[in-house]
């Protein structure tokens, strides 16, 4: 598996979803642009998926989560700046922040996991 490749692929879905936010129901371009967005995130769960799930179910596992693990594409951020926000990525239960928010985000540039507790942590927990 090519670590550039994939952070391309990331990039690219990435900013696909954000022109899919941009635009309104009524635009004629939206259903074409969320055809193009599901196509692109089909395309990248099938290529590494597996990859991207044996990573998750890891992390997972290192944060004592039952939390059941989601496509890969679930994990997205809104943008690809470097540091997601406490809403983005997937809620997970972890043992080790009991009672507290926290949310796994799939993040490029470099492909990395990201966990957020709350607004005060976050930290890089996994990394292609």
């Amino acid at each position: 598996m090519n670590k550039e490749d994939l952070n391309r692929a990331l990039v690219a879905l990435i900013e696909k979803k954000q022109e899919l936010q941009k635009l309104t129901y009524d635009d004629a371009r939206y259903d074409d642009v969320e055809e193009e967005l599901h196509d692109l995130e089909d395309d990248f769960n099938d290529e590494y998926g597996a990859f991207l799930e044996a990573a998750l179910e890891k992390v997972h596992t290192d944060l004592v989560s039952d939390t059941d693990v989601l496509l890969p594409t679930a994990y997205l951020p809104a943008s690809t700046s470097a540091t997601p926000s406490p809403k983005e990525g997937v809620w997970i239960d972890s043992e080790k922040y009991s009672g507290k928010e926290a949310r796994l985000t799939l993040v490029p540039n470099p492909t990395r996991l990201v966990l957020t507790v709350g607004k005060a942590v976050q930290q890089e927990v996994w990394q292609a």
